[in-house]
């Protein structure tokens, strides 16, 4: 899978925010360039800010623990350790943080101050099978976040790993890797289709569209129904 960069054209991102992660799913599926379990979230992440528009970044990975202190030092997100690692990464940044605990989310590595931190570093999103706190503060800032649970208290929390593969909610995801999400949740796109996929998306929306105002009609009737749908009802 190609990966993205800060070359990468602000368009495709403009594009890919204006639709809905359900609909980027199916097109997806409809260019047949992998399996439809793969690449998009299921049990274990929650979208914590559902009245944002939809997001699309980026992926900066990283991997923390909460449960226990650190052994050696290590670092918070305010420090400025982390930062010289984004130079190459593209705009605008979805941080996706797997927590390495046995029972993740034990303490919450993103709260209020790191919100506003990460979004002035270009990030429009935080995803993580771990805790996040401070919840209003992401909406106030517009940073989306999607966790496996919350936490009032930030624990233990601290970054162990930065850029190495993670898996998110069985989303395998890497540093680059192109990812988008709303309410609904999370997809990781194949970068070198990106400005494939809102063509796609256009296509699919019409025959949804021409679906739903046929139930919505009087000529409905499920004899009917069978070839507004096609030869396809999988997608549906």
């Amino acid at each position: 899978m190609a990966l993205m960069n800060k070359n990468t054209p602000q368009k495709i991102f403009r594009d890919l925010a204006k639709l809905d992660s359900y609909a980027v799913a199916d097109a997806i599926d409809s260019l047949r360039v992998r399996l439809s379990n793969e690449g998009s979230s299921g049990p274990g992440i929650t979208c914590r800010t559902p009245s944002l528009a939809p997001m699309a970044g980026v992926a900066v990975t990283v991997r923390v623990r909460a449960s226990d202190p650190p052994m050696k030092p290590a670092f918070y997100l305010e420090h400025p350790d982390w930062w010289e690692s984004l130079e190459e990464a593209g705009y605008p940044r979805v941080l996706v943080i797997e927590d390495m605990d046995a029972r993740p989310g034990r303490g919450s590595l993103v709260g209020p101050v790191h919100a506003c931190i990460i979004r002035a570093l270009g990030f429009v999103g935080v995803v993580t099978t771990g805790a996040i706190r401070g919840t209003q503060r992401f909406v106030d800032v517009g940073l989306h976040a999607f966790s496996g649970n919350l936490s009032p208290s930030h624990g233990y929390s601290h970054v162990v790993e930065m850029g190495k593969p993670v898996t998110v909610a069985g989303v395998a995801v890497r540093t680059g890797d192109l990812v988008h999400g709303d309410r609904d949740g999370v997809v990781c796109l194949p970068a070198d289709l990106s400005e494939r996929i809102p063509d796609a998306v256009a296509r699919a929306m019409v025959r949804e569209r021409a679906i739903c105002e046929f139930c919505a009609s009087a000529k409905f009737s499920r004899e009917k129904l069978r070839g507004v749908i096609g030869d396809d009802p999988s997608r549906w």
